[in-house]
This record gives structure tokens, sequence and C-alpha cells, in this order.
């Protein structure tokens, strides 16, 4: 390839862009068939027994662990092996989770399937986001990430109806697995004939930023060699950079709500008489409000930058979360449902457009790949201490409070460490003091 053939931009490569959108939608229908079917029935179809709250979160808790590694691993190989080769390997480890939920004769197969679906979202969600990246403009992240994750999560609202309905006309085991096989199949075939690796275009880019810096040029973390070690980059993320640190955090406490949404929240419906159906949309509302919702929250932040959008969406999503057990009826949780996914449709692009904006080309897929490690522990941690709450006071109410609560201080401590990460908006200055601690 010429150097011309590495421009960046939606426009310029709307065909890769629009063949990786419909890739993270696969993804988001592979995690999303698990939603609603698999935890309402837990007790009916898997014989867990009823009221195990802490059983009930362990399929999320080995999903969060797996996948925070996975996201971690991917970042960094597909600097080395490229992004389509990673993809590619995410949706082989798909192909036995469909028939392991198909045959499954206890939950413990659940748990063993949902560590494989760590593995693929992990690797797959990953690439998806990556290489949007790589091949859009800088200016456009935003709404490069609100694209995605719009995809993704209408992927997972659409799976979250369509297999209730499957689980009634065929049976909840045998509609899975026709709908999971399909779906991975689907991505396997798409991925090895028409996405393309766009590691080069990272490459060029980060030779592009060395031979003529940009003009508005971003808050990079000082003191870091052009091509640093792992550990490096972890520590960066974790602790030695406040913001990059305030952004992880952040990421890590908003998946408490997903846990609760995935684990709790179709139980809770159910234990209420609502039909499975009528789960499967409530909770469809979330996902629909979360997903479609980012195609103007990340565009917005390309206006307005990141910084506040993020706060006000863990706030704003920590209200939804609340207002579920603070009244009654399908009305008042589908309302509370959309509260909550247009708060976490403020936040989720937005923080992965901040990791984006501060860490140069050249380790940037390390970085996001780390920034999604923390993310996406939250799943476990959040699954473990929601069903801790609900465990310890037998109640499923007592999760929602845990969950709106961790929401609430989560963005505070953004707030305070956290800064305005656009670079349109809060430019570096020759000379400023390092925002490393």
């Amino acid at each position: 390839m010429n150097e011309n053939s590495f421009t960046r931009g939606i426009r310029e490569n709307r065909i890769q862009v629009a063949h990786q959108l419909i890739q993270v939608m696969l993804v988001g229908f592979a995690i999303g068939m698990t939603r609603t079917v698999v935890p309402a029935l837990a007790e009916s179809e898997f014989g867990l027994e009823r009221g195990s709250f802490l059983l009930l979160a362990s399929f999320v808790v080995a999903f969060g662990a797996v996948k925070a590694v996975m996201n971690f691993v991917a970042g960094r190989w597909s600097e080395r092996i490229g992004r389509k080769r990673v993809l590619f390997f995410g949706w082989v480890v798909a192909l036995p989770i469909p028939v392991m939920i198909w045959y499954a004769p206890d939950w413990n197969w659940i748990v063993a399937a949902t560590v494989l679906l760590g593995v693929n979202q992990g690797l797959c969600w990953s690439m998806t986001q990556t290489a949007k990246l790589d091949i859009t403009k800088a200016e456009e992240r935003g709404l490069t990430m609100g694209l995605n994750e719009f995809s993704g999560y209408v992927g997972v609202a659409i799976a979250g109806i369509l297999t209730a309905y499957a689980a009634e006309w065929l049976g909840a085991r045998t509609g899975l697995l026709v709908f999971g096989m399909a779906v991975v199949l689907l991505a396997l075939v798409l991925t090895v004939v028409w996405v393309k690796d766009t590691l080069p275009w990272a490459k060029a880019e980060a030779a592009a930023h060395k031979a003529a810096p940009p003009k508005s040029l971003p808050r990079y973390p000082r003191g870091v060699s052009e091509d640093p070690t792992t550990g490096e980059v972890f520590a960066l993320m974790s602790w030695r950079d406040r913001r990059l640190f305030a952004i992880s955090q952040a990421g890590l406490v908003e998946k408490f709500v997903d846990a609760l949404v995935w684990a709790l929240f179709p139980v809770f419906l159910v234990t209420q008489d609502a039909t499975l159906t009528e789960a499967g949309w409530i909770v469809g509302v979330y996902g629909f409000v979360w997903g479609g919702s980012q195609l103007f929250t990340g565009r917005l932040s390309d206006h307005v930058g990141r910084f506040w959008p993020n706060v006000l969406g863990m706030w704003i999503c920590g209200a939804g979360v609340a207002m579920v057990v603070m009244g009654n009826g399908a009305l008042w949780w589908s309302v509370s449902a959309g509260v909550a996914g247009f708060g976490m449709a403020l936040l989720y692009p937005n923080l992965s457009a901040a990791v984006a904006d501060i860490t140069p080309p050249a380790w940037r897929g390390s970085a996001i790949g780390i920034y999604r490690f923390w993310r996406d522990l939250g799943y476990a941690i959040g699954a473990l201490g929601l069903g801790l709450a609900a465990s310890l006071t037998g109640a499923a109410e007592a999760a929602f409070w845990f969950v709106a609560i961790s929401m609430f201080v989560s963005g505070a401590v953004l707030f305070w460490l956290g800064e305005e990460t656009h670079p349109r908006f809060n430019p570096d200055v020759e000379g400023a003091p390092a925002c490393t601690t």
C-alpha cells in the first residue's frame, strides 16, 4: 500500500467502517443471547436453586474476569499480529458456546460457556473499537465510539428480545442454539471475506505524528518512552496518571450497572410477575436507549468535550438504577431503564474517547486494552458486590441500591481527579506541568 492508502476518516473509509459496525452488532448478538433467557430461566432450565443470588451472579463474575484479561491481551496482541487475526480468533473461540448452553446439564456448564463468551467478547469487541479508531480522524473519535457502541448495544438489546421469543417458540435451549450458531458462523465468514487489518493505519498515524505533530497537541502523559513496556502502560492507566486513573475507575464502576441488568434485572422483573417477553422488552429499553443515544452523545463530546458528558452520565445512570426500586409497573420500570440507558450513553463512548485523546497512536491499542481490562473487571467486582448485597439482605432491591450509590461515588471521583481531554478544548502547552502523579 502507498501512503495515500492510509487516509483516515469515517467517510473516506466508510466501507470498512460499515463492516466493523456489522461485526460489533454481531458481537452484541453473541452476548445478548444470554441476557434475558439464561438468568430468567436459571431455576427452571438449569437447576439453580431459588434465591441463590451469588450463584446466579457467578456466570457474570466469570465473564467479567475473563473478558477483562482478554481485553488486556487483545490490545497488546493486536499491535503484534494485527487487528483482523485477533478478531478471527475471537470468533473461533465462540463456536462451542451455543452447543454448551443447549446441552448444559447444570449451572456449571453455563458458567463454563460464559468463560468462553468472555474470551470472545474481549478479543472481538476490543478489535472492532480499536480498528475504527485506527481509520478515523481524531476529531471524529466521539462519533466513532458512539457509532461503535450504538451498533453493539442495539445488537445486545435486539438479541435479548429475539431470544426471548425464540425460547417461547422453540424452547430455551434449542432457541439459543439456533440463534447462537447463526450469529457465530455469519461473523466468521464476514471476518475472513471482508474485514481488513487496520494496524497499518495506526503505524502510519504514529509516523505522521512524529514527523509533523498536530496543531492542537493532546495532553499526552509526560516522561514516557515512544515504545513503553506493557508494565509502563499498565501503571500509567492504573495509577501513575491521575486522569487515566479517574477514567479507569469510572469504567470499572459503570460496569456494575451492566452486571445488574444482566444478572438480576430479568429475575427481579419475573418475580414481580412480568412475563419473559415483558422482561425482555423492559431490559431491551435500557439497551435501545443506551445504544441509540450514543449516535448523539458520542458526536456531542466532539463539540463540547468529554469531561461533563462523562461525569453527568455517571450520575444520571445511577439515578436511573435507583428509580427501578422506587416505583412499580412495566411503564415505571421502562422509564427507569431508559434513564439509566441515557446516562450510560453519555459516559460509555466518551470514557473510551477520552483514553484515545491522551494516549499516543503508537501504544493506543495497549492503553485501550488496559482501560477495557479495568472496565470489564467491573462485571466481576460488580456482580460479586450486588450478589452479596442481595444475599445478605435476601432481597434483590439491595443490589440496585449498591449499584446506584457506587455510581454516584465514582462520578464524584471522576469530577475530582479528571479533566478535559479533548485536545481542541484543553490542548497541551509546551512547558506545562506534567499531568502525572
